[in-house]
C-alpha cells in the first residue's frame, strides 16, 4: 500500500491546509489519508467484516 508518494498529491494535501497549519496538522492529514487508502484496499481485496458480525462480537445491539 504505502509506497511511492506522488509529488502532486503531496502538494495538493499541503495546499488544502490553512496558512496557519502546524506540522501536527499536516501529520494528521497524512495519517487520515493513509488510513482511508488502506481501508479502500482492504475493501477491494475482500478483507472486510459485516457490521452485524462486529456488533455481535462486542455485544452491541444490532
Amino acid at each position: 500500500m504505502s509506497g511511492v508518494v506522488r509529488k502532486e498529491d503531496a502538494h495538493k494535501l499541503i495546499d488544502q491546509l490553512p496558512s496557519n497549519a502546524t506540522w501536527d496538522d499536516l501529520m494528521h492529514e497524512i495519517y487520515v489519508r493513509e488510513a482511508i487508502e488502506k481501508g479502500l484496499e482492504d475493501s477491494k481485496a475482500g478483507r472486510t467484516k459485516d457490521v452485524a458480525e462486529i456488533r455481535k462480537k462486542y455485544g452491541l445491539p444490532e
